[in-house]
């Protein structure tokens, strides 16, 4: 059988498994909708089969997508997502249920609850997911717009700085106000710079990966490479001062230095990382109050439980989980509502809590399962480009859960990370969609099939024979 009769039959049974995979992540949603409204409220709800059409339209929509113009993509990860972004609108409505001036006891319905908000903001991230997908055929096109997207992603990092047009959240200025919409541009801006990241790298990294001196086995970079890593270091602390923003900080600064490490394979890079991380950490602590705050809040939880501003939400998001135990209170059933600010920063505690240990190590291996396809990705990448793009994107995301998830569980300092997918706000959800769509890209061109010579016609064979 030839390759050109092999590869369609493969491909449409990628198709088959992808579409079951998604159908079955809408059913597992729905179900979870279902579980929240008979805890609640001792029925089925009246409108599932609203949630349940909306939301399959959207991912089928988006599967039709990734089907007519990246046809070879990983069939894994659509799936996955909407699993994620389906059991956070679950969530988000069943603390909207909580909330008892939002929802009247009779009929149920949500009056102003932040549940349909997300789900349109669903739909502008799937929409957002088509228009990348559809305009973006080649990802090797973003290669061109390198310094372009630094000093774009810079720009937006800068946004909330500029008088009027900032807004603080939480003591963070990581935030832009237009009218009634609020924006968080570090979002966007970690896209963008993961892009500019790769280019440079790209152009870069044969002098970034030659040896200076030997040291306990190590071959360290010559001193005058060092320009690259210490800018982003910098760039990061100034995250930090300015912005008062340790998760992006981290964020930034750790994508950058992975992506360096898998642009020139030294182990050198990462141990600087890691040295210029610790110090910059200590400086930190020792200068800024905010941060020795986050710090002591993290060592000594309960010493500080009646402070203003103090560690009241980490511990209540400990008391919830404790309560959850293995297997969870059961969705609907427990108190997450009491912990402030659950539908975004602690919105892990919530499902710590419901599902119990067992749902959250679920929902971690969820996100694990994104990171190693995006890897996979990554490996299988046949353009130095497209390789350090989807590791960035792929270990920016795994950084991210990380520092959010560790942080809820007192693993890490609390930062103000969103948790992908699974926290309500717009920005976010768009962002994250976006990320998904380039890594479903870059998987079309990794995975796609190199073209079969063409067989030379009878005519042209007689043609060489005289």
């Amino acid at each position: 059988m030839s390759a050109a009769t092999v590869a369609p039959a493969s491909t449409r049974s990628r198709r088959a498994a992808e579409l079951v995979m998604l159908l079955f992540a809408i059913a597992l949603a729905m179900a979870a909708y279902a579980s929240v409204s008979l805890a609640r409220l001792g029925r089925l709800p009246s409108d599932m089969l609203g949630y349940g059409v909306g939301l399959g339209a959207l991912m089928l929509l988006a599967h039709v997508t990734v089907r007519r113009t990246a046809r070879y993509a990983d069939p894994v990860l659509l799936p996955v997502v909407t699993l994620l972004n389906g059991l956070g609108l679950v969530m988000i409505h069943r603390l909207d249920l909580a909330s008892s001036n939002r929802v009247t006891s009779l009929a149920g319905w949500v009056l102003h609850g932040d549940a349909p908000l997300q789900l349109v903001w669903t739909a502008v991230g799937v929409l957002a997911f088509v228009v990348v997908l559809v305009a973006v055929r080649d990802h090797r096109v973003l290669q061109r717009y390198t310094y372009t997207s630094m000093v774009v992603g810079l720009g937006l990092l800068l946004l909330p700085l500029v008088p009027g047009l900032g807004h603080v959240v939480n003591s963070a200025n990581i935030w832009i106000r237009l009218g009634p919409l609020s924006f968080q541009p570090g979002e966007a801006a970690k896209i963008v710079l993961i892009v500019f990241f790769a280019g440079y790298l790209v152009a870069k990294r044969d002098v970034l990966a030659l040896a200076g001196q030997r040291f306990l086995g190590v071959d360290l970079p010559r001193g005058r490479d060092l320009g690259p890593i210490l800018l982003a270091w910098l760039a990061s602390l100034g995250v930090l001062v300015f912005e008062r923003d340790l998760g992006t900080s981290l964020l930034f600064f750790g994508t950058f230095v992975v992506v360096l490490y898998v642009a020139t394979e030294r182990l050198s890079w990462l141990l600087i990382g890691l040295v210029l991380f610790l110090g910059g950490s200590y400086a930190a602590y020792l200068i800024f109050a905010h941060v020795r705050q986050r710090v002591d809040i993290w060592l000594h939880p309960f010493a500080h439980v009646n402070e203003p501003g103090g560690s009241y939400q980490l511990v209540q998001g400990l008391f919830g989980m404790a309560s959850g135990g293995i297997l969870g209170t059961g969705l609907g059933r427990g108190r997450p509502d009491i912990v402030p600010l659950v539908k975004s920063d602690f919105i892990v505690a919530a499902f710590g809590e419901e599902l119990g240990l067992t749902g959250l190590m679920a929902l971690i291996v969820l996100y694990g399962i994104i990171v190693e396809r995006g890897l996979r990705t990554a490996i299988a990448a046949r353009d130095a480009f497209g390789k350090l793009l989807a590791a960035g994107l792929a270990v920016g995301l795994g950084i991210q859960v990380f520092v959010i998830v560790g942080g809820v569980t007192r693993l890490v300092p609390l930062t103000g990370l969103t948790t992908p997918f699974l926290s309500y706000g717009g920005s976010s959800l768009l962002a994250n969609w976006v990320l998904v769509a380039l890594l479903l890209r870059v998987s079309d061109s990794a995975r796609r099939p190199a073209a079969a010579p063409q067989a030379a016609s009878i005519e042209e064979t007689q043609v060489v024979r005289l």
